[in-house]
């Protein structure tokens, strides 16, 4: 079976966590040990956010006053390669011996004229106060959102409308490596009038790239992987209910928070309606409960309505 793991930023960054390299390896390292049982039995490509670290780079670039802070493109590029090498690395580790697992930075093509880039809505790195998200606007510039009692920096998350590597994710996947590509969603570029390429200032979302990443690949399934045990109605409540399994028709017209639940959401239903594969969304410490169908929310044209946990069919 053919799979795309999504690893959410909170699940290889955990809120509240310090953004240090030492507390990154320590959670991929946990993140590739949950991976291996199934990289081992699947043809996997593995996929990841990157909103706690690009925010983070573009705050360490920007506080340099000597040289001009790097755009978001390259920006995102430096933190696709950083958390593949983190993850390529650990996967080695707890992997048998020979088996290859490559990183590969990705180009996602996306359109200049988007109606993200007049809106931004992609949160990226740390949270702050209502004080410290003033200040830090006053001086940069930047667009800043409220998130529960604490604000962050949003930038524009246009669609990806094309896998620039994709025939060669193909040969790799064809020869058996375990691939890691389209890290935080991919690296945002346009084509010109003569089809040269040019980066572009945005951070695509990672769960909308994996889609297309799992579309364009004829992966079996979506799985994206986050640190929360599902999708919840109520949520946040006290009558907060997991939905076990839901077609795509059923979700359409809830709503969910569109800084977390409601790209994975989105994502997973445009992959179960266009492929006639299935999602699914849930805790990366459920990953082989999940996919034994056990854990998590899974949406897939093959079910009836919405069904919640603990519930019968």
């Amino acid at each position: 079976m053919r799979l795309v793991i999504a690893l959410g930023g909170n699940a290889l960054l955990r809120r509240g966590e310090p953004m240090s390299a030492e507390e990154q390896r320590r959670n991929i390292k946990t993140a590739a040990t949950a991976l291996a049982p199934i990289v081992e039995k699947h043809s996997v490509i593995i996929t990841h956010g990157n909103g706690p670290q690009v925010g983070l780079l573009a705050l360490q670039a920007a506080a340099l006053k000597t040289t001009p802070a790097y755009p978001l493109d390259v920006l995102g590029a430096e933190s696709e390669g950083m958390i593949g090498y983190l993850l390529e690395e650990e996967l080695v580790n707890v992997l048998r011996p020979g088996t290859q697992v490559a990183t590969l930075l990705t180009l996602m093509e996306v359109d200049p004229d988007d109606e993200a880039f007049r809106r931004p809505t992609k949160p990226i790195g740390p949270v702050y106060s209502q004080d410290e998200a003033n200040a830090i606007s006053r001086q940069y510039g930047w667009t800043m959102t409220r998130e529960g009692e604490k604000y962050r920096r949003v930038v524009p998350s246009p669609a990806p409308l094309a896998l620039l590597e994709r025939r060669a994710i193909e040969i790799l996947l064809t020869s058996g490596v375990i691939v890691i590509c389209a890290g935080g969603g991919g690296i945002p570029v346009i084509k010109g009038p003569k089809g040269a390429l040019k980066g572009i200032e945005a951070v695509i979302d990672k769960d909308w790239a994996s889609e297309l990443t799992a579309r364009l690949l004829c992966a079996d399934g979506l799985i994206m992987l986050t640190d929360v045990e599902g999708v919840e109605l109520d949520h946040g409540s006290a009558q907060a209910r997991r939905i076990r399994t839901a077609n795509p028709q059923s979700l359409a017209p809830l709503s969910f928070d569109a800084g977390s639940m409601g790209p994975k959401v989105g994502a997973g239903c445009a992959f179960a309606s266009r492929s006639g594969g299935f999602a699914a969304i849930g805790a990366l410490s459920q990953l082989q409960q999940i996919l034994a169908g056990e854990a998590g929310t899974h949406i897939s044209q093959r079910y009836a309505g919405i069904s919640l946990a603990n519930e019968a069919d």
